[in-house]
């Protein structure tokens, strides 16, 4: 994500006001590489501020969808819509056993459609992701199996 002062001017130059709720959901999402959901950032707003609504966080995603702060990542897994603060072109990494998603900031030559494979659409983005095991969960993998070969032992 941008810096919070270019983000804090972009919303202002359109209209937004900066409201303590805006700017502490800003604050969480300006360091936040994670590709968090709403939820997950509904659930740190709550430790600072227990009034806050889970449709504030909600429509401050919205808004910031809109004004392309944010972004949305397409369709990864049953835990709900995630987003990145990336706007550059880039691509991921997805781990399938504990979700992390990672940014590869790399382009691949030659990724495009030919226009009869296109089927007449206008393309105006591509996103590649790559589905793996993380070498947190490869680790964790491997020394559940070797407990089990020990217990069998």
């Amino acid at each position: 994500m941008k810096s919070l002062k270019r983000v804090l001017h972009k919303l202002r130059q359109n209209g937004l006001k900066i409201t303590p709720q805006r700017r502490l959901i800003l604050e969480l999402l300006v360091n936040d590489d994670s590709h968090p959901t709403v939820e997950e950032v509904y659930q740190r707003v709550l430790v600072a501020m227990p009034d806050v609504s889970r449709t504030t966080v909600y429509n401050t995603f919205r808004e910031l969808s809109d004004l392309s702060v944010l972004t949305p990542v397409h369709d990864l897994s049953e835990g709900g819509q995630r987003y990145d603060t990336n706007n550059e072109a880039h691509h991921h990494l997805y781990c399938v056993a504990c979700r992390k998603l990672i940014d590869i900031d790399r382009d691949f030559e030659g990724l495009n459609l030919a226009p009869e494979e296109s089927v007449g659409y206008q393309i105006v983005s591509r996103q590649v992701t790559f589905y793996g095991i993380c070498p947190d969960c490869q680790a964790t993998e491997q020394l559940t199996t070797r407990k089990a070969v020990d217990n069998n032992a």
